[in-house]
């Protein structure tokens, strides 16, 4: 009877010590998702206005000497980062791929004109440094007009700024929220430790002597539930990639390791934190208070 009731003790804290690191491993998850989108929010907004086209349309008697020149003086420029001729053709293969219809075969001529796709560097992608790129491509009496999709750089750096403030606010309500879900978790595991804590001070040992078990205990919780969260971010990672190649974010290594790196030092140390202030409570609890 005393071996069965041994053995369902032992596999009730067995239960109870797996639950507490896999509700940590679950928390630290999350954080560690959040923490990614955070890192790359930068370079996630700097590939979209990177990826952002001005078309430079070009007259008709523009040489190839001309062009060439004008290609070169663009790619000197500090706000540039890529410049692509397209000419008459492939300006209207592209086009009849979207229409779906041959329209130089219908009007018996191609009335498209060639031009200059310029992609701009990140820094540089403003309102304003367009504006005067625009000023300045506008003097060549070669250019016929310049267009770009003005809304969408409006949109990007407004919407980068509140988004970044939103992901930040967000990422401090979490990291209380984890704290506090840890805490509790591991004060609910130690609820069973009390008779014991308490007993072991009623014969003499010491708060520390008391304490460094528990604690040690409470940092491997952390230590293997921060481990488990970042086994499944890096499955999240793989599979996203595999899903979505455009998120070139997700090989950036560095961030990768920063990330991964931080959920392990926040596992530890909010498991640790908790524990000791856990331990506390019960070393501070009078007798009758415990039972």
């Amino acid at each position: 009877m005393a071996e069965e009731g041994s053995s369902l003790a032992r596999k009730a804290l067995r239960s109870s010590y797996i639950s507490t690191v896999f509700s940590i491993s679950l928390v630290l998850f999350l954080m560690g998702m959040l923490g990614m989108l955070l890192l790359n929010a930068k370079r996630i907004s700097d590939y979209v206005k990177e990826n952002l086209t001005i078309t430079v349309m070009l007259k008709a008697e523009a040489t190839d000497d001309d062009i060439t020149s004008m290609t070169k003086n663009l790619e000197g420029n500090t706000f540039v980062r890529n410049v692509q001729y397209v000419d008459k053709d492939s300006a209207a293969k592209n086009l009849q791929a979207e229409l779906g219809e041959d329209f130089v075969s219908f009007l018996g001529y191609n009335p498209l004109l060639p031009s200059l796709d310029v992609q701009l560097k990140a820094e540089y992608a403003t309102e304003e440094n367009i504006a005067e790129l625009q000023k300045m491509l506008v003097q060549n009496s070669l250019v016929k007009e310049t267009y770009y999709q003005q809304s969408l750089i409006t949109s990007i750096n407004k919407n980068i700024r509140n988004i970044s403030l939103i992901i930040l606010g967000f990422s401090a309500l979490l990291f209380f929220i984890a704290g506090a879900l840890i805490n509790n978790t591991i004060r609910l595991a130690l609820y069973s430790k009390r008779l014991l804590i308490k007993s072991m001070k009623l014969v003499g040992a010491t708060r520390n002597f008391i304490r460094k078990p528990f604690l040690v205990k409470g940092i491997l919780q952390g230590l293997y539930g921060a481990i488990i969260a970042d086994l499944m971010l890096l499955i999240l990672f793989y599979y996203a990639k595999k899903e979505v190649s455009e998120l070139m974010f997700l090989e950036d290594l560095p961030s990768t390791g920063i990330v991964l790196a931080s959920v392990i030092v926040l596992g530890i140390f909010i498991s640790g934190f908790s524990t000791y202030f856990a331990v506390n409570k019960y070393l501070r609890q009078r007798t009758e208070d415990v039972y």
